[in-house]
């Protein structure tokens, strides 16, 4: 093949030193004078290079990996109060649909929405307000579908207590994705943009994966020598060894055959990582190294613990809109789930900047955020169709593997959600993946939290932290997104109304670490007087301003030009998710910052 690796020595001019960069196929060559950004400098690919594409399907199938503990623990966890804890065909079932639509939500991301390489996938912020739901008396399952010998999961009776349920979840769910809908398309999460600065987004983005500590030990305490192996390969491969190219044979029809250097270790650290770890506990299992009792500690480390759903999942199911039957809707349900709706969205974006910095990509502008919330919300309405039972939202998981692997190409996204589609399609291949054992999935947890934490923290670098004003917003922001959730969780009696919808919203609110931190730096950071040098919107503003309008456009505009002057008609400059060429540097990536009090 003629798209063979190369690598190169290229000077950085900001560190005075040498930097190896990886072009694949694709790649686009860098214009005389043009900077480089640093981050940009460290990527094997781009967000806007083609890599090979037998390598999308490889990076694909590895984004796939590594969001398959989420995709597949929100149908697991909202079994049991769906009555079907019993009954390991349904479960497959709602598996096979949430990749599909998982699939089809990335693509629509990827294309159309903010279009970054964010992978979409079931969001945990529904599961609160579902469970709440679910939990009220007129819906409690029934004392016979609790009991294994009692029940018969292909009787009727049976498939309409499940079904309803999950039908109310629908409802609810593409209600609530119009209001995510309306704020995107609005462009008033946009507006709000102009008040946000890096003491609002480091609290943010930290607050999306500190929180999940306590996910990320469960998994990992499955069997710690796992989960440690696991965490090791990762950083061996990812960190010691990034720099080794390995000899992979090639051919061409201009070359023949010849041997290239490939980056391994730098572009599939957690595939391989997880694949050791997979094949070590097969082997263990086999050998019966590990405990066969379910209640032994390390049980959860054998390949054959979840092996149900691989034999009872069908070869070949095509989800589709309304399989369940037609959506029933209640009003409790519905200002939930909203509640949920606002703390994705407030997730979202701190994964959009996440992302874009991992890339290399200028901050998104407004129309990129109003678009990708927008379509956040279409992809909620689509869940809620097709009736996953929960939404969809940007996966902080995928944002943190885009920084170990270095590797930022927004085809790969693509790849991964054509696989998410073919995994969706073909149930046997999809439940094969989801025996992978917990303690491997909670090792790599373990790596994707620390990274994505550590980004957050990052924005730090534009403000003046030997400010006690700011040590207080950031610190105290933080603390809160950490102390307040915990608290209500363990004390939710103590905030009842007395009105259970209001009820509902305060609880998923305030157990939200993302949400609590967020709101407070932007509340403490808009209303605490500083200079905006001291607040970091001085060099914020100029990072922004200094990015290329045409780059902008290009990564965060439509495809195939849409969008340009010479495409878009005049009335198109009113609606505040399509990208506009005029004022570019300044009006839409580099709106300038301003505060609440004068």
């Amino acid at each position: 093949m003629n798209s063979a690796i190369t690598s190169c020595e290229h000077p950085d001019p900001l560190r005075g030193e040498s930097v190896l960069i990886f072009h694949g196929a694709g790649q686009g060559k860098k214009k005389e004078g043009q900077r480089e950004s640093p981050s940009s400098s460290h990527l094997a690919y781009g967000i806007l290079d083609i890599p090979p594409w037998y390598l999308c399907i490889f990076l694909g199938i590895q984004h796939f990996l590594t969001a398959l503990g989420g995709l597949v623990a929100v149908p697991l966890i909202l079994a049991k109060d769906l009555c079907l804890q019993h009954d390991p065909l349904a479960q497959s079932y709602l598996i096979s649909t949430i990749f599909f639509v998982s699939g089809i939500c990335t693509l629509l991301q990827v294309f159309l929405g903010v279009r970054l390489p964010i992978l979409q996938g079931g969001t945990f912020a529904f599961l609160a307000p579902s469970l709440a739901m679910l939990s009220l008396p007129a819906w409690k399952c029934p004392e016979w579908t609790l009991n294994a010998s009692q029940v018969n999961t292909s009787s009727p009776e049976f498939t309409e207590e499940w079904q309803k349920r999950i039908r109310e979840l629908q409802g609810v769910v593409m209600v609530a994705s119009c209001f995510q809908m309306l704020v995107g398309f609005s462009g008033l999460l946009g507006y709000l943009m102009r008040f946000i600065g890096p003491l609002t987004i480091a609290p943010t983005i930290s607050l999306v994966a500190l929180p999940l500590f306590n996910s990320a030990g469960n998994d990992a305490g499955a069997h710690w020598g796992i989960a440690a192996l696991t965490v090791f390969l990762i950083t061996l491969f990812s960190q010691y060894l990034k720099n080794i190219a390995v000899p992979v044979p090639l051919y061409g029809r201009q070359k023949g055959c010849r041997v290239s250097k490939f980056p391994l270790f730098q572009v599939f650290p957690v595939l391989l990582a997880l694949c050791i770890s997979w094949l070590l506990c097969f082997v263990l299992t086999a050998t019966n190294a590990l405990p066969s009792a379910p209640t032994a500690y390390g049980y959860l480390a054998r390949t054959d613990a979840k092996g149900s759903v691989l034999s009872q999942a069908p070869w070949f199911r095509f989800p589709y809109p309304g399989q369940w039957g037609l959506p029933t809707i209640s009003l409790a349900g519905v200002f939930g789930i909203i509640a949920g709706v606002i703390s994705s969205m407030v997730e979202s974006v701190g994964d959009y900047y996440a992302c874009a910095r991992l890339v290399g990509a200028p901050p998104p502008p407004k129309h990129a955020i109003n678009r990708g919330i927008g379509i956040e919300g279409l992809g909620c309405l689509l869940a809620g169709a097709w009736g996953t039972g929960n939404g969809t939202t940007s996966y902080s998981e995928n944002v943190g593997a885009l920084g170990i692997t270095r590797v930022g190409s927004r085809m790969v996204i693509v790849a991964a959600g054509g696989v998410l589609l073919l995994m969706g399609v073909f149930g046997k291949v999809g439940a094969a993946f989801a025996t992978i054992p917990t303690p491997v999935i909670g090792g790599m947890f373990l790596v994707m939290f620390g990274i994505i934490s550590a980004v957050g923290i990052s924005n730090l670098q534009y403000v003046d932290m030997n400010s006690s004003r700011n040590l207080f917003v950031f610190g105290f922001s933080i603390f809160c997104g950490l102390t307040i959730p915990n608290w209500v969780n363990k004390n939710p009696e103590k905030l009842q109304t007395g009105v259970l919808q209001l009820d509902q919203v305060i609880q998923v609110l305030l157990t939200t670490g993302m949400f609590v931190g967020g709101f407070l730096g932007f509340l403490l950071d808009n209303t605490i007087p500083g200079s905006l040098e001291e607040r970091g919107l001085l060099t914020w503003n100029q990072i922004q301003e200094s990015s290329e309008t045409t780059k902008v456009l290009e990564i965060y505009g439509f495809p195939c030009g849409i969008g340009t002057q010479s495409c878009s008609p005049s009335w198109t400059r009113y609606l505040p998710f399509w990208p506009r060429l005029e004022g570019g540097g300044k009006e839409e990536v580099g709106m300038s910052q301003r505060t609440l009090c004068s």
